[in-house]
């Protein structure tokens, strides 16, 4: 037997427990779920300051007030949340039924049963945020889980495994971690449900191995999420806010604004409010605490080389470097946030989510040109618009498909656990958080109460032999 084999028999027998010891454990009431949830939350709690230093530790170097406000306090957040709110989510709901049946006793429900177990497979750019956020959905909804975090934070990925066995019984939560050879027979296994969140490029693997049990999934991915600042838009704010967006976690955010449309003539405008916006959040960034690394220097290497590529085929490039620093040699692999003016579509930053601290800036003549130009490529994860004109709003709102849509800001759409959040097609399938995420994570159950009064008649009037009326 290979490696792989013995790797996957082993998941495979860990899968058989708990889906044995949730059938065992029929239903799963409000109190066992609420515990699970606070198990979660007690572990992120206590274990806060570890977290966050296994964190800086895997990145080279992270913000510790980003790590403890995005990864943790972002993931204690949706867990209370489904606490507050798991007994609501769990009644039946009525649903009307035929008539005449409805008035003769008659009755439908739904309710909404646990799948059994969930398999979810967590990336590097929010390691515990996107481990323990969907916990919320997963123990509301009365599941086992089985995770499988990213190998490039290994040391905070080795942590949640030791925190979380600690807190949870292995027929609960079983944490696997480990490279590619891992993740692919762990997405092979037949879980009820598979939450993968990472790249698309991924996702077409995880699809294919999920396929072959016919595991439904959810996929949180990506993609190329597009600004478009109005004519009407406030440029200060706008840049202030797509600033903030694209510095947070080094521009290393699935929702990060990945190019932006300002109208013509209005460039320099905004590139002079987003080098002022910089300059206010990161007066140096070389050895500021709370600018982050690149994750890696292969995602370094990439992303140096799309500024480049850039350069080459002659777009200007601005980078926002406040303090004058040289990045030619540091510690960590920090670039300043760079700006890429008028880029053609040759050009891979153009093609590829960018995934890092780089804007490109098109100046457009019409907002139909920008509708036409987001239309014409893959549907992105998040979309955003500036500005006060509300007809023009609901034109691009009403003219674009996307994941969801922030109004006058970026990225917080995500950050609301009474909004669905997932993409489309190429960005994404299915969407969990708040009690979208309960929903995703259960079976609903459709319950179908006959009358006795209507058995009679049905008897009678619905069932062979059937006479024609004379």
């Amino acid at each position: 037997m290979s490696d792989q084999e013995t790797l996957r028999e082993e998941m495979m027998s860990i899968l058989t427990r708990q889906r044995k010891s949730y059938i065992a454990e029929g239903e799963v009431s409000a109190e066992t779920r609420i515990d699970r949830i606070d198990r979660a939350i007690n572990v992120l709690e206590k274990s806060s300051a570890k977290l966050c230093e296994a964190m800086a530790a895997d990145f080279g170097h992270r913000s510790f007030d980003q790590s403890k406000l995005a990864d943790i306090d972002g993931a204690i957040g949706p867990l209370k949340d489904s606490k507050k709110h798991v007994r609501k989510w769990m009644r039946s709901e009525r649903r009307k039924v035929m008539f005449p049946m409805n008035l003769l006793g008659s009755r439908g429900r739904v309710d909404y049963q646990p799948l059994g177990v969930v398999g979810c497979i967590s990336p590097w750019n929010f390691p515990v945020q996107l481990t323990f956020g969907p916990l919320a959905g997963v123990f509301s909804a009365g599941n086992r889980t089985m995770i499988k975090p990213s190998e490039f934070t290994p040391e905070t990925s080795e942590l949640m495994k030791q925190i979380l066995e600690e807190a949870f019984d292995i027929e609960e939560v079983t944490v696997f971690t480990g490279g590619a050879e891992v993740g692919g027979a762990f997405s092979s296994l037949p879980f009820d449900h598979l939450l993968f969140t990472g790249a698309t490029s991924i996702a077409k693997h995880v699809m294919r191995a999920a396929s072959e049990n016919l595991v439904p999934l959810t996929l949180e991915l990506g993609g190329k999420s597009p600004v478009i600042v109005g004519e009407s838009a406030d440029m200060t704010l706008a840049a202030e806010n797509v600033m903030a967006g694209k510095t947070m976690n080094a521009g290393q955010i699935c929702l990060a604004p990945d190019y932006i449309f300002v109208p013509e003539g209005k460039t320099d405008e905004f590139v002079s409010a987003a080098k002022a916006s910089v300059a206010k959040m990161y007066p140096s960034l070389k050895d500021n605490p709370d600018y982050t690394s690149i994750i890696n220097e292969r995602h370094y290497d990439r992303l140096n080389g799309y500024i480049e590529d850039a350069r080459s085929k002659g777009a200007e490039v601005v980078e926002i470097n406040p303090a004058n620093e040289d990045f030619d040699q540091q510690q960590h692999h920090r670039i300043p946030p760079t700006l890429v003016l008028e880029p053609s579509e040759e050009m891979q930053v153009m093609q590829d989510e960018i995934f890092g601290p780089v804007l490109p800036i098109k100046a457009y003549k019409s907002v139909d040109e920008t509708l036409d130009y987001i239309n014409a490529h893959d549907r992105p994860l998040g979309l955003y618009y500036f500005g006060e004109d509300a007809s023009e709003e609901h034109k691009v709102l009403t003219h674009t498909t996307s994941g969801g849509v922030t109004v006058n800001d970026v990225i917080m759409h995500v950050a609301q656990e009474g909004l669905p959040f997932g993409g489309v097609g190429p960005s994404g399938m299915g969407c969990y958080h708040g009690h979208d995420g309960f929903k995703t994570f259960s079976h609903t159950k459709a319950i179908f109460t006959q009358s006795k009064l209507v058995a009679k008649l049905a008897g009678a009037l619905m069932r062979p032999p059937f006479k024609k009326a004379s």
